[in-house]
Order: C-alpha cells, then structure tokens, then sequence
C-alpha cells in the first residue's frame, strides 16, 4: 500500500519522483512542481518529466474511505439509511392522505355541482313545455330567434305531418329540375375524359387540424366561392379554410366527438350557412355575419338519440335532411333550425344518405347491406334495393347521378355498384380489389364520372363505358373527396392535408 508524501492517503494516480523516491498523488505534485519547481521532500529541482507512473498490477479498485473498513462503521451507515427512508415513505404517506382529501372534497363538489346543473335543466324543460302549452292554446306560432346558439331539442313534426308548404316547395322544385333532366348536358368548358386522364397533384394544404387526434374526416367544396373550403376532423373541430389566401378563415367548436359531415348552404342574397354533423350524435349551425365578417353559431340540434350518419342541403335551400343510426331521419328549416319533419322509427338503422337531385327522393344506407329509397313528401319507402347475398356490409355512403336515373353505392365489402333506378336493379358492378375499404362515393355534377375514395387513395371513372379514368394515391387513405368546379379539379382528403388534383 502507498501513501502520497503530501497528502498521507492513498493515491488514486500514483508516481514516483526520481530525486526523492516518494510517492505522489499525481494532481498533487504536479500542481506543486507548477508552483515551485522543486521536489517538497528534498527541494532538488524536479519537473514533470522526473515524475514516474506506478502501474499497478492488477488494477485494482481505489480503497474505501475509513468509515466503511469496519463492521460497526457499514452498521452505522445502514441504519442512517434505512432512518432516511422511513422519514421519506412518513412525508409521502402524508402527502398521500392530504391528496386524498382534496380529491374527496373536489369529488363532492362537482356531484353537488351536476345535481344543481340536473335540477336547473328540469326546470328549465319543465317551464319550456308550459309555455309551450300556453301558445298552443292560443294559438301563437313560437318566434324564430336570433340569439347566438339555439338548443334545437328532440320533438317536433313527425310521420305524416311535413307541413304543406314544404311540400309544395318540394313539388316545384321537382318540376323545375325533372323537366330538363333529359336535357341536362355538361356545361361548356367541363372537362373531358381525356383531360381527366392527364389530372396530377397541384396543390397541397397541410396540417390542417389538431395532430392529436389527426385526421380529416369530411370536406366541402363552396360553391359561390371555390377557392374555400369546410373541413371536420377527428378532433371536434370544423375548419373553414381559403386557398386563395393559404388562411384559416374559421375555426368552429362544439362538437364533443369527431365528425362525420360538414356542408354549405349557399342561396343568393343570403348569408351562408355552415352545418355539421358529428358522432356526438348533434348537428350544428354556423351562419356568416356580414358586419364582423366572422361566422356565428347559431343552433345546436339534439333531435337524434344515435350518431348522425348523414347530412344534406335539398335542392330547395330551404332546409336540410339529417340520418341518424336512432333508425330516423329528419328535416330541418334552415332559418329557424326547427324541425319540420322526423320520420317514423325504420326496423334497420341508417349508416349513409343522399339526396334525388329533383329533391322527392332521399337513399338511405344500413348496415344490413339494403337501401331504402324514400319519398321525402310521404315519408314512405318507394324502393329498397338489395344486392346478391353474400357476406354483410354497412352501405356508409352513397350518390345519386345528376341526371336521376342512377345510384351509387357500395355493393360488397370492396365493390361498388350502379343502380337504375328506372329497373331498380344493379346495370354494373367496379371491383376495388379485396383490401379496399371504401369511405366515400360520388358523382360528378355532369353525370360523366364516379368516384371512390377509400384506404388505398381514390379512383375515377367514366360512365357508361366504366373505363378508370385516374388514380389518386399519392397521399395514402382519402377520407372524403369532391369535384371542383367544371371538374377541372378534384379535391381530397389525406390524413390532416387536402390534395388537390388538376391539370
């Protein structure tokens, strides 16, 4: 064992000096030689380079420190220890119970809180249904508000009772639009199968929405001014977004769960109106403010008891058609948000839907692979369709032609169909290949093309002659797409980005 001729423990770096023959700590003789020059034994004149490393053999671990060389000493050691942990888990166990207690009381408060929030509710609906009662006993029609955010709750007209109005309007729109359906040819400058042959990725909007939950899961295009966009995603928000600007123009909360569609309603001389349809089994409604330039909420709807599957703008701009997987559908005024119409409860639930482009007819898809085609002025079904039996499916989507003779719906797990509804049976089928999960089908404005977005991108293509006119993969899964405008472009959603594919 050595010792440093300085400090008189063990060294950790031992040397000897050629002068003295003493042993250093090295750190030690070298800062003194650095100071003095000089060997401390015998103040010969000593450098670094006299210095001579011990190299010990084998290189053994530093010895311990004097406390923990002896048995009473590691006793003494162990039980300051074992004293410190006691007192740590004590402070714990401490702070454990005042975390209890205050959860407790946190816990007691909010029940109490929920109980007062219950009771005001119930007085609330119970002081609406006597006014309600009083203006029906004399006769007074319940003015429209034009508050911020009217609760819409469950009630209203039901089965059989669309009010006639509502049905004239129907009746002429129907007219109107069957008249020249016939007639009706693609507008001059649409586009054409070859150009849509030669469509590529143009623009792209990323990061869109929250990234936690990610992921778009419906999109409008504006039709009064295309270069803006309504987006809903998985995190409960809605998006209304302007390529022109590349700006958010809105984002709209109230939802408590993703959702499922979101569309304009756009009618000359009024204010648009932004709707939504969600898992939280509401639909909310968002109308423009000319003077903040903002959009305001203006009614949330609770008339379905299950997640709303559908939701669409009739052709007449004066109300709106909402599916709910409660086996019900409704209609909805859309400048008072009340309910007109609620039809009666179906024995299977609706998972899709889409409206006739005439207006008189609405499809409904379930989960028992059938569509039932209703007559929106009865409320009666005027059709179901059902494909060949085979493994079951949900029809979660579906579109009718701009012409009115055809629909479009999914017909297996990875096929689409074309029906007609003239025969009301199945003129064509598109397999999509096994691993393909279809999300979303729809015709073009013109009644020239089809579309299918799914899990492995979208694909087009022409009708009549069923050639696949474009693929659309280059971002992955699209959730919900749409044509643009004259169908010079097709706008996709990919995850939280919107693609957007034109010449």
């Amino acid at each position: 064992m050595f010792y440093c001729a300085i400090s008189g423990e063990p060294p950790q770096d031992p040397v000897v000096s050629q002068k003295s023959g003493k042993v250093y700590e090295r750190r030690l003789i070298v800062k003194y030689i650095n100071e003095n020059g000089t060997d401390p034994i015998t103040g010969d004149k000593l450098e670094e380079a006299d210095l001579i490393a011990i190299k010990a053999s084998p290189e053994t671990a530093p010895p311990r420190p004097p406390t923990h060389t002896s048995i009473p000493a590691l006793l003494h050691l162990f039980q300051n220890e074992w004293d410190a942990q006691v007192l740590a888990t004590y402070s714990l166990q401490q702070q454990l119970h005042a975390t209890r207690q205050e959860l407790s009381y946190a816990l007691y408060s909010q029940d109490a809180a929920r109980r007062v929030i219950a009771r005001l509710i119930r007085e609330r609906d119970a002081a609406r249904e006597a006014l309600g009662n009083v203006q029906a006993s004399m006769g007074i029609i319940p003015a429209a508000t034009n508050g911020e955010d009217v609760e819409m709750e469950e009630g209203g007209a039901v089965e059989g009772a669309l009010p006639a109005n509502i049905v004239a309007q129907i009746d002429e729109t129907h007219q109107a639009l069957s008249s020249v359906r016939k007639k009706r040819k693609p507008a001059a400058g649409y586009a054409t199968s070859a150009e849509l042959k030669e469509f590529k990725p143009t623009h792209t909007i990323p990061s869109l929405h929250s990234a936690s939950p990610a992921g778009i899961t419906a999109l409008a295009l504006s039709q009064a001014n295309p270069t803006q966009f309504l987006t809903g995603g998985n995190d409960k928000s809605i998006q209304l977004y302007d390529k022109a600007t590349d700006k958010v123009l809105a984002t709209l909360k109230g939802h408590t769960k993703k959702i499922n569609h979101v569309a304009f309603r756009e009618r000359e001389g009024e204010n648009t109106i932004l709707l939504s349809a969600g898992a939280d089994k509401i639909a909310k409604a968002w109308a423009h403010d000319a003077a903040s330039g903002e959009y305001i909420p203006k009614a949330t709807i609770r008339t379905h008891k299950g997640e709303l599957s559908g939701l669409a703008v009739h052709p007449t701009s004066s109300f709106f058609v909402l599916s709910s997987t409660d086996k019900t559908y409704s209609l909805h005024d859309v400048s008072t948000f009340s309910q007109i119409f609620r039809s009666g409860p179906s024995e299977e639930a609706f998972t899709g839907l889409s409206v006739h482009p005439d207006g008189c007819l609405i499809g409904l898809g379930t989960p028992t692979s059938t569509i039932q085609i209703y007559d929106i002025r009865t409320g009666a079904i005027a059709a179901s369709l059902a494909p060949p039996e085979g493994s079951p499916f949900t029809v979660n989507t579906l579109s009718f032609s701009e012409n009115g003779y055809h629909l479009l719906a999914p017909n297996s797990l990875s096929t689409v169909a074309v029906w007609d509804l003239r025969k009301q049976k199945s003129t064509h089928t598109i397999n999509l290949g096994d691993d393909f999960k279809i999300n979303k089908v729809l015709y073009d404005t013109s009644a020239q093309f089809l579309g299918v977005a799914g899990s492995h991108g979208a694909r087009i293509f022409a009708h009549k002659t069923w050639d696949e006119l474009l693929r659309l993969d280059e971002g992955g899964e699209v959730s919900d797409f749409t044509f643009g405008e004259q169908g010079k472009e097709i706008w996709g959603a990919t995850g939280r980005e919107v693609r957007i594919w034109g010449v």
